[in-house]
């Protein structure tokens, strides 16, 4: 950290951010800040609601007030700061500034990985093993369950930090992105980065693969469940309650795998910046949208915290 610090008076980064100031760029700005601000107010009224309504203290709404707390941190990571060098026009970040934007961004993205993975796996013993759920996902367990998600993301960061801040940048310090991303800045190191590179596939693949796989296997066994159910309304209760989650999996996982898992020779900025709007904004706004929705339990919860905001007022 002393070294970061002494670095900061002359080193620093420039990023190029995604837009321009041409008419059509102003406008896709604007379209992004208003999916921020929707982000923002979602998953603030979703942790809200579920902690003022007795009815979901359960797991799944305690995963799921984990993942509205991970998605807005992670839409505050980064873009509060693209938006004050769009606006301001600079676009430097500091040395130490990039480094806690790496860190950040990363643990927020590992953390959310594991979890979703922890949430099929809840979402298995649910439907699979329902008469044992109240003791297999025991609040100790879920607990553990979110501690562990949180703990794993939160060491992958300070890794990929503490790696990708301690690699020499004496030649551009041009950041083709609009946040510091460790892809876009292993181009601008002027030392051999092919160990590092290893290092992040490890991380990546250890981060989205196994929690996939553990998404994967835990559908697997929903299904065959759902499939030797007697009842047409327990297996169409079944699927309502595992569609919100698998729409948000595949959010995330097909833009994560996208970016981290692609061979480095097929990578573009462009495509790269993209997509990561796609699952640093838009995502963590769909996700609130995608479980309240299609929550019977999380409408109720908000037309009866509404219920009760009217017959304040009329007092």
């Amino acid at each position: 950290m002393e070294i970061w610090l002494n670095r900061t008076s002359i080193d620093g980064f420039i990023l190029l951010g995604i837009f321009s100031h041409s008419q059509t760029d102003l406008v896709l700005f604007s379209v992004v800040m208003v999916v921020f601000t929707v982000a923002l107010c979602g998953n603030v009224l979703l942790l809200f609601l579920i902690y003022i309504d007795p009815r979901l203290h359960t797991p799944m709404y305690f995963f799921l007030s984990q993942l509205s707390l991970m998605d807005l941190m992670l839409v505050c990571a980064n873009v509060p700061k693209m938006a004050v060098n769009f606006l301001s026009g600079r676009k430097s970040i500091s040395f130490v500034g990039c480094g806690i934007q790496i860190g950040f961004f990363v643990s927020l993205v590992g953390s959310e990985g594991l979890l979703l993975g922890l949430m099929a796996y809840d979402r298995y013993v649910a439907i699979s093993h329902p008469l044992h759920y109240p003791i297999l996902m025991s609040q100790k367990v879920c607990l553990k369950f979110a501690g562990s998600s949180w703990a794993f993301g939160i060491l992958d960061g300070i890794i990929q930090m503490v790696a990708a801040m301690s690699l020499p940048y004496c030649g551009s310090r041009i950041v083709d992105h609009f946040f510091c991303e460790v892809p876009a800045l292993l181009k601008l190191a002027c030392t051999d980065t092919s160990l590092f590179d290893t290092l992040l596939f490890a991380c990546c693949v250890f981060m989205l693969l196994l929690p996939f796989s553990i998404i994967v296997a835990s559908y697997a066994h929903i299904l065959r469940a759902v499939l030797h159910m007697c009842s047409a309304q327990a297996r169409k209760k079944a699927l309502a309650t595992c569609s919100s989650h698998l729409t948000a999996v595949s959010l995330f996982y097909g833009a994560a795998m996208f970016i981290y898992l692609r061979p480095r020779r097929y990578r573009a900025p462009s495509h790269d910046k993209a997509v990561s709007v796609f699952y640093t904004v838009l995502t963590p706004m769909l996700n609130p949208l995608i479980y309240s929705l299609r929550n019977q339990e999380v409408m109720g919860a908000l037309r009866k915290g509404l219920d009760h905001c009217r017959i304040g007022s009329l007092h």
